[in-house]
């Protein structure tokens, strides 16, 4: 009987040891992280005429990658999948300017914001929006209800009967949900590149993106009619900034790149890709 009694406590603390050291036996030890990004959002990133994607999520999360002890591997996605895909386990990490907002902290988490980009309208340089109230200058709608308000009434009325362009799921498309779906007619779009293309046509007369988006389109030889205008949005339904998207149940990986973020924003790597790329600095601060 002592002998049973013997086995059975034996046996019950080599299952409780067992079972004590089987998180740490089941943890991933990560040594490869699949980043997925559209390919066609310039200048966050694009893809360039050899197929590879390049741009300013593609210089930091290689980057960060070093830094965090992992091989990186990107891989194309559309922007609409991109939630659904990480969460089905096609990639490890969303990295496509995507801002983080409450909503989406329901489904997955997210680093430590890697950029700070305002929300901007581009339209033909004589457009309405060219005239509203702050015009030209960068509006907290959290730290500034006041001046907020005071814009997006301006905004409105600017905008009063004509066409919006957004990227379907942004928090640009939010905005327009909110402030202007009474307003304006809004139009979604699957992809940028579509967006714009009806603009510099005539059937859209504004599009609501991040700044250096609109910079970036600004700037080509087809655009030279169109100007960034109004005002610039930060806060608010546009979130605290851009990060980096992670399952809930990889912790440790987004702890991974919160100490690597971190080291990139203090040694200056953040602000040096976003000069280079953006032509300002996005740096949270």
């Amino acid at each position: 009987m002592d002998s049973k009694w013997m086995k059975s406590v034996v046996l019950g603390v080599s299952l409780a040891a067992a079972l004590a050291f089987a998180p740490a036996a089941l943890a991933k030890e990560w040594k490869t992280v699949v980043i997925g990004m559209e390919g066609a959002y310039e200048p966050w990133n694009l893809t360039d005429s050899s197929g590879k994607i390049v741009g300013f999520e593609v210089d930091l999360a290689n980057d960060l990658c070093k830094r965090a002890g992992v091989e990186c591997k990107i891989i194309a996605q559309d922007w609409d999948g991109m939630i659904p895909g990480l969460k089905a386990g096609k990639f490890d990490v969303i990295m496509d300017g995507m801002a983080v907002t409450d909503e989406r902290k329901k489904e997955i988490d997210f680093s430590k914001p890697y950029a700070a980009s305002p929300g901007s309208f581009l339209a033909p340089k004589d457009s309405p929006l060219a005239k509203t109230t702050g015009a030209g200058t960068l509006i907290n709608l959290d730290k500034d209800p006041a001046a907020g308000k005071a814009a997006i009434n301006s905004v409105q009325a600017a905008l009063k009967g004509k066409t919006l362009g957004v990227q379907v799921s942004t928090t640009h498309a939010n905005f327009a949900s909110q402030y202007l779906k009474d307003i304006a007619t809004v139009k979604e779009y699957k992809t940028t590149d579509d967006r714009d293309l009806d603009l510099k046509s005539g059937r859209l007369d504004a599009v609501l993106e991040d700044y250096p988006t609109n910079a970036a389109t600004a700037e080509k030889p087809d655009a030279k009619d169109l100007a960034i205008v109004g005002p610039r949005f930060i806060g608010g339904v546009f979130g605290v900034g851009e990060g980096m998207g992670i399952r809930k149940s990889d912790a440790d990986l987004t702890a991974k790149f919160d100490k690597a973020l971190a080291e990139a924003i203090a040694d200056g790597s953040v602000k040096k890709y976003s000069e280079q790329w953006f032509k300002i600095d996005m740096t949270p601060h």
